[in-house]
Parts: C-alpha cells; sequence; structure tokens
C-alpha cells in the first residue's frame, strides 16, 4: 500500500534515491533480515507483545509505506491475521540462503503462506509489496472465516499438502538409485537433473545438507554453472571403481574432481555411496556469484525459449546474442584504449612525468583494454545458453586469452618497477645500479613469463609436475643427441633477450667478421659483409664471442695530427688553433661539449697539432661528408692565416748570404693578421647563413 504523498516524495530524484537505501541500511540494525529464515524469525519475536518493538517496521520496506507506525501496525495486524488462521512455522525447515530462489516462482522470493511472502531488496529478506498491500484485506475477511470450522479445514488443507509432499519424499527417499562409484552418481546426476530435480538432489547427502529446499537450490546452481561455464562431462573417462582414489592428492583420499577447471567441485565416498562432497555444496553458492555477478542471473527468465526454431543448432537470438557481445566486447575494448591514455598520459603530461606518460604508461594501456574486453566477455557469455560444447570451446579460450594478456599487463609494468629502481639508485647514488637494475629487469620479467606460462598450462589441463619430470628424462638424451642444435637455440634466447645488436647494425667480431646483421634467426645471423657477401653466423658460437657494435654510436670519432712547419711564428700557430676550435664550435654536425685540439707534439719535421672530435651522426655516409667539409674548411683557414702544412723534407737554410733575401718569408703584423682573420671567419659566417 503505497500513499499518495510517498509516491510525491519518490517523484523526487535525491529523495528517492535515499528512500532506496534506507531499507539496505536500516538491515544493519538489530532485526537481522539476511536470509528467509532469519526475516521469519525476526518478524516473529518483534511482534511476540502487545507493544511491538520500533525495529519491526524494518520489515516493511519505506518504499512501500513511508510512516514508520503505519509500517508497525501493518505488521501486527499481518502477526494477528496468521495466528487467527493457526499458522507456524519450524525455523529450521525454513531456507537460510541469503541469495535464495524460487524456482517456481523464477525469483528471489519465500512463500510463508497464500498471498503472503518475503521477497529480496538489496540485501534485506522485506515482505513483498503485493503481501503489504493485502494486508488490510486479509484482516477485515468475514469473522466467519476465522472460525474453529474454517481453521480446522485451513489445517486440513496445509496438513493435507504436507502430507501429500511427506509422501512424495518417501517415495524418492526409496527409489533405488546407484552411487556406488564416481561414474554412476554422475550417470545418475546428468540422466534425472532437468526431467526429475528432487530424485537427482540425492547425489547430495542428507547429512551434509539436512533439508531438501536447501539441496534443490544447490542443484539448480550447480546446473547453471556446469552449463554456463560450458563443463562437459565425459562419463567415458569416468571411473567406475568403488574404492576410486586419487594419487595426485596427498594420502590418496576418495575423492574424484568432475572438473579438472575447478577443483572445488569434486565426489567423495561416504560410506559405500559416492556424493556430491561436503565442500562442494557450500561452495557452489560462491561458485555460482562468480559465474553470473551483479546477480545478472535474473536476465535467464527474461530470455526467449523456442525449441523448435534452431540455425545450425542454436536459436536466432543465440545468434543475436553472440553479435551483441562481440559489439560489447570491441566497443569496451576502444573506449578504454582511448579513455585511459587520454586521462592517464594527460595527467603525467601535466605533473611534468612525460618520460614516464610516453614510454612506460603507453604500451600498458593496449593490453588491460583487452584483458577488460575478454572479462565482460567471460561474465555475459553464460547467459546466452549456448549449446554446452560451443560454450566449453569459448569458455577454455577465455580463460587462456585472460591470463596471457595479464602476463602481458605484468610483464610491462616491470618497466616501471625498474623506473622506480632507477630513482631509488640516484636518490641514494650508488654507483653499481647502472649493472644491476637491467638484470633485475630481466630476472622480473622472465620470472613474470614463467608463472604466466604455468597458469596456461594449467588451464589447458597439462600436469607442470609431470612435464618438467618428462623433461628432465627426456632432455638428456636429447642433450646428448642435439648438443650442437639447442646451443643455438638457447644462443638466439640469448640475444633476442639481451640485444647486443639488431638488424641493421654494423659489427665485427673477434673471428674478424666485419658487416651489416641482416637477419636474427633461430639458429643463426646473417651478417652482410662489405664485399657484399653473406656469412651465417651460428647463434651459439656468437654469443660467445666479443662483438663490437658501430651501429649503437651516437657519435663517430674524427682523429688526426695536423702537422705545420716549424717555421711558423707561435701568435699565428695560436691564432691557427683557435680558428680550428672555432670551426668545430660552429660546424652543425659536431659534438660541443667534447673535443681536445692542442699543440701536441714537436715532430723531426713539424709541429704536430691533435684535431680530437665528434661528429653526431649514427650513419658512415653522413661522416664522411662532414669530414670533408672539415678538412676543406681547415685548409682555407691556414691559407687564409699563411700557414703551412709540413711534409717530410731535409731543408739547407743558407740564411747569411751578403745581397740577398732571408729564404724564410716575412709577416705580416698581428693587427692585418687580425683582420684577415676575422674577415675569414665573417665570411665563413656569411656563406653559413645563404646556404641555410
Amino acid at each position: 500500500m503505497i500513499t499518495n504523498k510517498a509516491r510525491q516524495i519518490l517523484q523526487k530524484p535525491v529523495l528517492g534515491a535515499i528512500l532506496l537505501l534506507l531499507p539496505i541500511l536500516a538491515s544493519a540494525q538489530n532485526a537481522d533480515l539476511s536470509s528467509p529464515r532469519s526475516a521469519v524469525r525476526s518478524f516473529y519475536e518483534l511482534t511476540h507483545s502487545p507493544k511491538p518493538k520500533r525495529e519491526a517496521a524494518k520489515l516493511i520496506s519505506m518504499m512501500h509505506v513511508l510512516s514508520r507506525k503505519e509500517r508497525i501496525s501493518l505488521v501486527m495486524q499481518l502477526r494477528q491475521y496468521l495466528d487467527s488462521v493457526g499458522v507456524a512455522f519450524v525455523y529450521d525447515s525454513l531456507p537460510d540462503d541469503p541469495d535464495y530462489y524460487d524456482s517456481a516462482r523464477q525469483a528471489n522470493e519465500f512463500v510463508l503462506y497464500p498471498n503472503i511472502y518475503l521477497k529480496k531488496y538489496g540485501t534485506s529478506w522485506l515482505f513483498a509489496r503485493e503481501t503489504v498491500e493485502k494486508i488490510p484485506a486479509l484482516v477485515k475477511q468475514p469473522q466467519a472465516d476465522t472460525t474453529e470450522t474454517a481453521a480446522t479445514e485451513k489445517e486440513q488443507t496445509i496438513e493435507a499438502r504436507n502430507r501429500a509432499r511427506s509422501e512424495q519424499l518417501e517415495r524418492i527417499a526409496h527409489v533405488p538409485v546407484d552411487l556406488s562409484s564416481p561414474y554412476a552418481t554422475l550417470k545418475f546426476y546428468l540422466e534425472n537433473k532437468e526431467k526429475n530435480p528432487l530424485l537427482a538432489s540425492r547425489i547430495i547427502s542428507s547429512s551434509d545438507v539436512p533439508h531438501l529446499d536447501d539441496r534443490l537450490d544447490i542443484l539448480e546452481k550447480l546446473n547453471r554453472f556446469l552449463e554456463g561455464k560450458g563443463v562437459i562431462i565425459d562419463l567415458d573417462n569416468v571411473p567406475d571403481d568403488p574404492d576410486y582414489r586419487d594419487t595426485t592428492k596427498a594420502n590418496n583420499p576418495h575423492i574424484y574432481e568432475i572438473t579438472y577447471r575447478f577443483a572445488d567441485i569434486y565426489l567423495e565416498k561416504q560410506g559405500s555411496n559416492w556424493y556430491l562432497s561436503k565442500t562442494t555444496a557450500e561452495r557452489i553458492p560462491e561458485l555460482y556469484r562468480q559465474a553470473f555477478p551483479l546477480g545478472i542471473d535474473w536476465l535467464i527468465k527474461y530470455l526467449p525459449v523456442d525449441e523448435g526454431k534452431r540455425i545450425l543448432g542454436l536459436q536466432p537470438w543465440q545468434y543475436l546474442g553472440i553479435l551483441v557481445l562481440i559489439i560489447l566486447a570491441y566497443l569496451t575494448f576502444r573506449f578504454l584504449n582511448w579513455i585511459m591514455p587520454y586521462l592517464l598520459i594527460r595527467l603525467l603530461r601535466k605533473l611534468g612525468k612525460h618520460r614516464l606518460a610516453d614510454n612506460y604508461v603507453g604500451p600498458i594501456v593496449r593490453p588491460i583494454a583487452l584483458l577488460l574486453a575478454f572479462f565482460l566477455a567471460e561474465v555475459l557469455m553464460p547467459l546466452l545458453q549456448l549449446p554446452i560444447k560451443v560454450t566449453a570451446l569459448f569458455s577454455v579460450a577465455i580463460e587462456i586469452l585472460i591470463p596471457v594478456f595479464a602476463t602481458i599487463v605484468v610483464y610491462r609494468s616491470m618497466d616501471l618497477v625498474s623506473l622506480y629502481l632507477e630513482y631509488l639508485s640516484q636518490k641514494a647514488r650508488t654507483s653499481y645500479s647502472d649493472q644491476l637494475i637491467p638484470l633485475v629487469r630481466k630476472i622480473l620479467k622472465g620470472f613474470v613469463v614463467i608463472i604466466g606460462a604455468v597458469y596456461v598450462l594449467k588451464n589447458l589441463n597439462i600436469d607442470v609436475k609431470l612435464l618438467l619430470g618428462g623433461l628432465s628424462v627426456g632432455g638428456l638424451a636429447l642433450a646428448l643427441a642435439a648438443q650442437d642444435t639447442i646451443k643455438n637455440f638457447f644462443g638466439s634466447l640469448v640475444i633476442l633477450i639481451d640485444k647486443p645488436f639488431q638488424s641493421g647494425h654494423w659489427i665485427t667480431t673477434t673471428d674478424g667478421i666485419d658487416g651489416t646483421v641482416e637477419e636474427v634467426g633461430m639458429r643463426s645471423t646473417r651478417i652482410r659483409t662489405f664485399a657484399n657477401s653473406v656469412i651465417s653466423v651460428p647463434n651459439g658460437k656468437l654469443s660467445d664471442q666479443a662483438v663490437n657494435n658501430y651501429g649503437l654510436r651516437v657519435y663517430r670519432r674524427f682523429k688526426t695530427h695536423i702537422a705545420v712547419t716549424y717555421d711558423t711564428p707561435p701568435d699565428v700557430l695560436e691564432l691557427f688553433i683557435e680558428g680550428l676550435r672555432k670551426l668545430v664550435v660552429e660546424h652543425p654536425h659536431t659534438r660541443k661539449d667534447f673535443h681536445h685540439i692542442y699543440l701536441n707534439e714537436m715532430g723531426d719535421h713539424s709541429l704536430n697539432i691533435l684535431f680530437y672530435i665528434f661528429f653526431a651522426t649514427p650513419k658512415y655516409a653522413e661522416e664522411l661528408q662532414y669530414r670533408h667539409e672539415m678538412i676543406m674548411n681547415i685548409i682555407r683557414l691556414a691559407d687564409t692565416l699563411g700557414v703551412r702544412f709540413a711534409f717530410p723534407t731535409q731543408t739547407l737554410h743558407m740564411e747569411t748570404f751578403p745581397g740577398q733575401q732571408p729564404l724564410t718569408p716575412p709577416h705580416e703584423p698581428d693587427d692585418k693578421l687580425r683582420q684577415k682573420f676575422d674577415k675569414f671567419f665573417a665570411e665563413k659566417g656569411g656563406n653559413a647563413d645563404a646556404g641555410k
């Protein structure tokens, strides 16, 4: 019964949302409304006296009746009505499952009495809205309905119904069933789970789950879980031994796992029969919630069922559901692949973390988006109710892809760990961090790959222990028969992981191989020499050699000695060296922070100037071009300043012949030389600007 005042308030979004939460918040108080049994117990305990407790109002949602006083009154009227018709409950016979599901009504509801039932709202079991609206009508029924005759008839009706149910249960209890082995139990379950759930529920021991309704609820959730996850029970592979023992477990217990994918679901021998284990019965509600998170299983009852119309084994709506699922997964991937980089990278760049945003966060985003898209597909796929073989195929594929992409995410996240370690090392100013951090990063990545591979093998039902044992036995013979092949294979792994060189790099080895790497294969590396021939070097041999990688050079060195004659005056020589340094500074492709240009030696026939510089280029052709430019500039500078280059000669100087000029040419004054010097660099600068 919803009053007009309540309807007006509920039309306001904020107040309506608050009122929706109030019943859930109220359940956290003294009244325990977590299950049908707890709600009925609280109902009788809170209304045991003419003056009920205030908590009795919590049995009716505020969404149905706003006034607490009115809710208490309705609860008391309902109690009086039930007492008048002689309704009483045995608490232990009521379901205590918070997620109790009435398969007949296909809802989270529990019928107490005709027209009176509880319904789950949020996490609380309250009287349903339909029940609340009918309470005044029930109380106002003619007094004849409450006479002793009517009460007797109702009692007889209830007794007859209970007697019929007891007789049915007794007949089922006496039906001979074969549960003598895992094979017999699973065969019995598969034959009766749909056509006779009451009979199929006998695979659950009554000593483990006393109440029939609880056993039926567990059985129904088990059926949906196995179908939703695509678990195929192949009876041909189920042991028919009454004394079967699981030799893979400690102490070889009498248990049999129904599927390798879910080790918690297994049969256990009790006495002479094989039942669904007590642990499994307790775990099924939790597994069911994991298979249908957020209560999405309620959608199943709204899906169409038409066994007569099928195309290639599927109903038309299932094809539409597959298409919708693919579109949702794709849109989820595209959205996350766009929104995460947009938010994270933009935030990190605002914080000044450009290196972290561009080099580390970006590569992690895509596999995370794929991981979440496949997770969405795994959650929604059970709703399609596909044939179990199709569901099994997709389930196994998704269960393999999810750990694969999770491994990729964690693998790439190790770069973030190494970046953090690098930050700590810089803060601590350690001297060995450059060698230690790359090693730690590789070890962590290798460990992640191993863990991911173990999970994938586990999902493929491959026993890792047996695999390692087989490798240890067969590996010895394989190693002896194919030593070189294995050595080359591991050499390939070393090259691929350590990356001493890549395709396109110019390398030289200690064996005298000199050329450009063309391809790094799994057995050998192809190197094209400068004679245009190709050499194939086994990777095992190449990984043991010292490799000089010229392709990783950032700068290319240019070292030479400029020899000038001994008759060059010191001032001219000093000015010439200054000009050489200025040539290096003004050249656009030289390293400015590291070069050496000094008068270095006094040779037999010359003064030697060390000219030691670096060109900022990784390419050999560009290095030759820059050398040419630098040497031509040196020659022009020497010609401008009158500096002569020395060469090995022997000269006999006759300086003092009477009436003749000295052989040594005279030099101009310093101020004129300085003018020529400035003019040279001014003209050189003008030529450079014109070239630009």
